[in-house]
């Protein structure tokens, strides 16, 4: 059993940054690739980034691409998300979420094994 809590959301003003942090418990952090994805209002979830469990591998969604960056701290169970240049399309909840073994090729939240409850962004125009 993996829990992920992410923190770090809040209200900022276009063109400025935030950065996310989800926080894994357990021992196995480093055998789970993880995964960002976001819901705005009256929108479906999507995805948003990913990393593979040896960090090594990264994969964006191209609306973000060049504006977030994903990546761990297996020594601190923990993984980022540095957000540049929010807009306010940016505003969402931000879920991580956790693939075992996972390469951080999947785009589809409903592939990983875990996922926390959210964080909220909000970028003001």
């Amino acid at each position: 059993q993996v829990q992920l809590v992410e923190s770090g959301g809040g209200l900022v003003q276009a063109g400025g940054s935030l950065r996310l942090s989800c926080a894994a418990s357990g021992r196995t952090f480093d055998s789970y690739a993880m995964g960002w994805f976001r819901q705005a209002p009256g929108k479906e979830r999507e995805f948003v980034a990913a990393i593979s469990w040896s960090g090594d591998n990264t994969n964006y969604a191209d609306s973000v691409k060049g504006r977030f960056t994903i990546s761990r701290d297996n020594a601190k169970n923990t993984a980022y998300l540095q957000m540049n240049s929010l807009k306010p399309e940016d505003t969402a909840v931000y879920y991580c979420a956790a693939d075992y073994g996972g390469l951080g090729y999947r785009r589809e939240i409903m592939e990983y094994d875990y996922r926390g409850q959210g964080t909220q962004v909000t970028v003001s125009s």
